[in-house]
């Protein structure tokens, strides 16, 4: 690592996205020095989150640095920051907790209303960009921008975590898996001896499957239409896979013959406005639940019938499964490093930061869960 330099402007590789859906392009950006309650981070591993691919095919900001599932080290610091030093092991998360807004001190929510999901491609506190091109400005994603040798983020959107941990395997904590095991535990609650539905059995879905496991659900259903997700479902605790293509009635009729009604739970880890309802239509009267993590590419509005509902039907959503950042993803980090979670089997492909393409082509072909990009050392 380069000797710290808090002031200076640092010149490294980014892959930088400059049209929707065409492929990115490695670049030399400037990266500027962290501003007050900012840190510079050297990253050491990205990992490719299906919101990455659906906001580069879908989304209008650019020239852009997509990329916020990601560990790395602390190189400088921006005046005011205390909690960080240079040296210091961090993941990046995409929704803050600044500790003081009402949100932060109501132990009732993580949707910081001070460092909340950043849409505009700007940092928090400035409203301006760290990083530029030639002098000219190149946006963030989600305040995090983690397809970069450097980044700067936020002080309150970095989680201090064991430097005994394998960065290179927990990034995956810093979004999809912690979202999904806190989907089960956080929000849902799973009961045990309850029926589950997980409706996408991609990182999310597994990781679902394997907070619901680890609740003691009886039943853990498992919905997608790569009949290769079948194999590796079962290892994170589905019992039962379905494909609705092999069915000639809609899917939500099928788990409701399956289960006396409809399931106790329902989650919607894919990413489409279409399947909430379905998964909603999945649920059981009364008290059935259904929880939405993906985050939809298209048509974003939600339609259902108004009976759903009024039978006693709950939809949810969920940001990082409702862990607050800084107060509760160390303790994910223990259970890692204790092996009372799932991480590593969830990595299908390890690429260097030159082959980043590659990563994004195995994620639209269905061809991977999670690929942890590594940059250079």
């Amino acid at each position: 690592m380069p000797p710290s330099s808090s002031d200076k402007v640092i010149t490294c590789k980014a892959a930088v996205a400059w049209v929707a859906g065409e492929e990115l392009v490695m670049e030399e950006v400037e990266v500027a020095p962290p501003q007050p309650h900012e840190i510079r981070i050297k990253v050491i591993c990205t990992s490719l989150c299906g919101s990455d691919l659906s906001a580069w095919e879908s989304q209008t900001i650019f020239p852009r640095i997509f990329g916020h599932e990601a560990s790395g080290v602390v190189e400088s610091i921006g005046e005011g920051v205390t909690e960080f030093k240079e040296g210091d092991h961090v993941l990046t998360v995409f929704t803050g907790e600044c500790m003081n807004c009402r949100q932060c001190k109501s132990n009732r929510s993580n949707v910081c209303s001070v460092l909340g999901l950043e849409r505009s491609g700007l940092m928090h506190s400035d409203q301006k960009t760290r990083f530029s091109i030639k002098g000219k400005p190149v946006y963030h994603y989600c305040a995090v921008s983690s397809f970069s040798e450097y980044t700067v983020v936020h002080s309150g959107c970095a989680v201090k975590v064991d430097p005994q941990a394998p960065l290179e395997k927990l990034c995956l904590l810093s979004c999809g898996v912690a979202t999904g095991l806190g989907a089960a535990w956080n929000v849902a609650d799973v009961s045990r001896g309850s029926t589950v539905v997980i409706f996408g059995l991609g990182t999310l879905g597994l990781s679902v499957a394997q907070g619901a496991k680890l609740k003691g659900a009886a039943r853990v259903i498992g919905v997608d239409i790569n009949p290769e997700k079948a194999i590796k479902a079962k290892d994170f605790g589905v019992h039962e896979f379905l494909n609705p293509k092999d069915f000639q009635e809609p899917i939500p009729q099928v788990i409701k013959k399956m289960t006396d009604g409809g399931a106790d739970y329902c989650f919607e880890c894919v990413g489409d406005a279409g399947v909430v309802t379905t998964a909603l239509q999945s649920c059981c009267d009364g008290w059935g639940l259904t929880v939405t993590l993906g985050v939809p590419k298209g048509k974003p509005e939600i339609s259902a019938h108004y009976g759903l509902l009024l039978t006693g039907r709950t939809l949810k959503g969920t940001m990082l499964g409702g862990w607050r950042p800084k107060s509760d993803l160390p303790s994910l980090v223990d259970k890692y490093l204790n092996k009372e979670i799932q991480v590593d089997e969830l990595i299908t492909h390890n690429l260097p930061f030159e082959n980043i393409k590659e990563a994004f082509n195995l994620m639209k072909e269905g061809k991977c869960l999670r690929c942890v990009i590594h940059m250079p050392k």
